[in-house]
């Protein structure tokens, strides 16, 4: 399991190529990245703050649950903080798992608790201005199905 909180952008393929090498006992891996999006026409930037050790170590703890719901041999969550321009990776989730099912379910279990719950307070920054962004009921809605 591997959790990292950090500013600087991460080499997809690299974390690809290295995640569950060296494996017998995995049969899917299942990755995502997660890209800050202009649903507005009007954004130029997310900037995401958070309170290290605090971000990491709840990370951890809900990835340690996923391991355990899911029976995963591994999992990964990167997540940056900073300001982040309009298409640039934001987050990465990758996990590994005996069977396909489990490997999908972890991840989309992972993200919607990256989307809603995850330490991170974010402010968009528009040419309009600059506003703190609120919870959504929609990202609450696909937590809670888990």
């Amino acid at each position: 399991m591997k959790i990292s909180v950090q500013s600087a952008p991460f080499d997809f393929a690299a974390e690809t190529a290295s995640f569950g090498q060296g494996r017998d006992d995995v049969g899917a891996v299942v990755t995502f990245t997660g890209v800050v999006r202009d649903d507005s026409g009007d954004l130029e930037a997310l900037e995401l703050e958070h309170y290290p050790g605090m971000t990491e170590a709840a990370i951890g703890k809900i990835t340690e649950q996923a391991m355990a719901r899911w029976q995963l041999a591994d999992a990964l969550v990167i997540h940056r903080h900073g300001r982040l321009a309009v298409g640039e990776p934001i987050m990465m989730v990758a996990t590994a798992a005996r069977h396909r099912v489990a490997a999908f379910e972890a991840a989309e279990f992972l993200m919607d608790y990256l989307k809603s719950r995850a330490p991170f307070w974010k402010k968009e920054h528009m040419r309009s201005g600059t506003a703190w962004v609120a919870a959504k009921e929609a990202d609450e809605d696909a937590l809670n199905r888990w």
